[in-house]
This record gives structure tokens, C-alpha cells and sequence, in this order.
């Protein structure tokens, strides 16, 4: 039904959004995300959603003032980093949080929000840290204090399983001079905040020049494939993972 063309084109990094009035809670998390590396725990999450593993499925706990917790805000809308799994969250996120509330001998609260509302909430001191997927950037900034980097992304074009515009192209440029070719006339979906968002719409601070092509903006990366399918837009631009679990489950299903 649909395919994902295998170039990448940005080069990102993904960190943890941290409360800017904590600093001890980010030198805890950078601690964190090093032992992560080194003892192979994260490889194994990753391996849970990459190589064929089984996801946990973690829960929250209701959010009380009077108790040590770790409140996480998300958009549980993005495979295989975060979304919903019968009463709870699955994903790479997901587990981290867990971890890393049981790292810090607290209680973990998952609030689930709105992409764009993630940082805002920990700007606003009503989560503690953001872990949604996040790439650093300098807008972002403005409300978190990035952790350490720990997951290389990119953003990948999906078009349908019929559409052989792309199918010749090598490189990043390749693909970026059709998308430049684009008029006004064709639409790009996207998720709502995103890179890819901003991919289309052009960034100052991400350093994108933007496209003619219109973007539309979804709350999800699935909904935006799915109008793909319906042709209320002619590709859809969203993160790696995302692009090839979403692309995965379609096919499947197809």
C-alpha cells in the first residue's frame, strides 16, 4: 500500500527534555543514559522493537503530590517510541521512563499530550521531563534543558506502494530536488511539531529552507499515512521508525 524511500534526509539526535528548575534530576539522567549504554540495557530495548522482541507494556501510576514520582510527558502516537498498549504504554521511551523512575527510586506517571504541548509542559513545571522522540533544537531550548543525545534519527518520505517518482533516488539531494520541484498545488503530511513538520515548512533553527509543497499537519504519523492511502495528500514526510512501523502495519494489514 505504502513504502518508505530508504534515504535519509536529515541527521538528528533524540534527548530527554528536562525540567529547567532541576538541574540535579538532568545530571541523574545523563548519568542514566551513559549506564544504559554501557551495561547493553538499551540496546535490548531497542532490540525489543527492532530486532523481533517482545515489548513491556508499562504502566502509570495516578499522579499524587504526596509521593516520589517521575512525571513523564509524552505523545503516545509514535511507534515504536511511545503509544498506547491496552491500559498502558509500550515502546523505546516507554521502557526507558520506567527504568529510569526505578534508577531514581521514584513512582513513574506517563501523561500522555499533544505532540507540541510535550515541551511546553515541562516548561511550565507540570512534568518533570519530556520523553517523546525529541530533537534537540534551539527552539526547544526555550522550555528544556536538553539531556545527553541518545538516538540517532532522521527523517525518512513515504509515498504509495505505486508511486515511482522517488524509486531512482541515491542521496538526500536526490530527493530533495524532486520534493523542491514540487508547486503549491501538492500537499505533505506530516505530525503536528514535528522535524518533519518544520522539514517542510522551513526552520531557521533546524536549518530548513522549506518547500513549496503545502504541509498538513496531523496529530499522529499513522493518520497522516492513512489520508496518504485516502490521497488527501501526495507523500508524507515523519522520523525513520516511525515511518517504517507505520509503512509495516499498512502493509500488513493490505
Amino acid at each position: 500500500a505504502v513504502k518508505v524511500i530508504d534515504v535519509n534526509l536529515t541527521d538528528e539526535e533524540y534527548a530527554f527534555g528536562v525540567d529547567k528548575n532541576q538541574p540535579e534530576l538532568l545530571e541523574k539522567v545523563n548519568s542514566f543514559i551513559a549506564e544504559i549504554k554501557a551495561n547493553g540495557t538499551f540496546d535490548a530495548i531497542c532490540n525489543k522493537y527492532f530486532a523481533g522482541g517482545t515489548p513491556d507494556v508499562i504502566k502509570s501510576a495516578a499522579l499524587d503530590s504526596t509521593k516520589e514520582q517521575l512525571v513523564v510527558a509524552t505523545n503516545a502516537a509514535f511507534e515504536p517510541f511511545e503509544y498506547t498498549n491496552g491500559d498502558g504504554y509500550s515502546g523505546i521511551d516507554m521502557e526507558i521512563a520506567k527504568a529510569l523512575a526505578d534508577y531514581l527510586g521514584k513512582e513513574l506517571v506517563i501523561q500522555n499530550m499533544d505532540f507540541d504541548a510535550v515541551c511546553l509542559s515541562v516548561g511550565q513545571h507540570k512534568c518533570d521531563i519530556a520523553m517523546a522522540g525529541l530533537t534537540i533544537s534551539e527552539d526547544r531550548k526555550e522550555y528544556v534543558n536538553f539531556s545527553d543525545a541518545y538516538y540517532e534519527a532522521s527523517q525518512r518520505l513515504i509515498v504509495k506502494g505505486t508511486d515511482t517518482t522517488f524509486d531512482a533516488c541515491k542521496s538526500a539531494d536526490d530527493v530533495k530536488a524532486i520534493l523542491d520541484s514540487l508547486t503549491e498545488d501538492k500537499k505533505i503530511g506530516c505530525q503536528q511539531g514535528t522535524t518533519g513538520n518544520s522539514f517542510i515548512e522551513g526552520s531557521e533553527d533546524l536549518g530548513f529552507p522549506g518547500l513549496k509543497a503545502k504541509a498538513v499537519a496531523y496529530k499522529s504519523g499513522s493518520l497522516a499515512v492513512q489520508d496518504l492511502i485516502n490521497g488527501g495528500v501526495d507523500y508524507v514526510i515523519i522520523d525513520s521508525a516511525p515511518a517504517a512501523s507505520i509503512a509495516k502495519a499498512i502493509n500488513d494489514v493490505a
